[in-house]
């Protein structure tokens, strides 16, 4: 098993929306804002080589959507998904599944394109499955109010349309083998039934973060986001998972962190607290 990093950009979001109730004289230590309170924030995506599978998780905000709908997000940064698959020796037809941790525009916004009229929606990835779940694909098809902006149509429903969608069954909230050396926790704090993949790789665990731990910024318990729909059931799931995570030395890797790919965690007097940050690969 091999594993890339596939940066695919990055974007600004709020920062107060970023850390919920958290007052900015903290979370700024961390994540600095602009003056119009905007955090910079990354997209980063993990491509998994395993095999005769070649397994994406997420896809970043994509570049379908109009000018007016990005120019709320400040997109920025020289990357692409496009351009960081080439770096690493692939292109998109070489993918054949791509796991969607949960179905907000920022991670599966690159899985449907135009096709070259731009009359119509089609798979980004032809050759691919894609893989989500049953409760959160009717969480995000029928959407609540408060995150109905978040689960754009364009980026869901072509999807099935395509015939390539997958469902992972959760029989319990932690499935293990979805692929060779890749189980799946579900959460449900942040959105129904979202996905957190652990990967198994040369002795350790890498877990792929998604928004149950957007960066290293966010440890601390009550750092959970304004986003998250269910911000107790967040705190729970959080110090559970830590805990579990300090304790068997999990590598988390930080989708939406701008500077660390990746951090450790310890106990602390304070709690649980970051110890090492870095790179995947380092």
């Amino acid at each position: 098993m091999n594993l890339h990093v596939i940066n695919t950009g990055y974007f600004k979001l709020d920062g107060g929306a970023m850390f919920g109730v958290v007052p900015k004289t903290l979370w700024q230590k961390t994540n600095p804002a602009d003056e119009n309170n905007m955090c910079t924030w990354a997209m980063r995506c993990l491509l998994i080589e395993n095999g005769k599978q070649l397994i994406l998780i997420d896809t970043g905000i994509g570049n379908k959507q109009d000018e007016k709908f990005f120019s709320h997000y400040y997109l920025h940064g020289d990357d692409s998904l496009e351009k960081s698959l080439k770096a690493k020796g692939f292109s998109r037809d070489d993918i054949t599944d791509v796991f969607l941790t949960h179905l907000h525009f920022d991670h599966c916004g690159g899985a449907i394109e135009w096709n070259s009229a731009k009359d119509k929606f089609l798979p980004a990835f032809k050759n691919a499955n894609y893989w989500s779940n049953q409760r959160h694909w009717q969480w995000a098809t029928e959407p609540n109010a408060r995150e109905k902006a978040s689960f754009l149509k364009e980026n869901i429903l072509p999807i099935k349309e395509s015939g390539q969608l997958k469902f992972i069954d959760r029989t319990t909230d932690y499935t293990k083998n979805i692929f060779e050396n890749v189980d799946v926790l579900f959460v449900d704090g942040h959105t129904d039934s979202m996905m957190i993949p652990h990967i198994h790789h040369h002795g350790k665990t890498i877990c792929y973060m998604a928004d149950l731990l957007p960066s290293a910024g966010h440890i601390p318990l009550p750092y959970v986001m304004g986003y998250d729909t269910r911000p107790l059931i967040t705190m729970g799931e959080k110090a559970k998972f830590l805990a579990q995570a300090a304790e068997n030395n999990y590598t988390l890797f930080l989708e939406h962190d701008p500077i660390n790919e990746t951090c450790t965690l310890q106990q602390t007097e304070k709690g649980i607290r970051l110890n090492e940050k870095g790179n995947l690969l380092q």
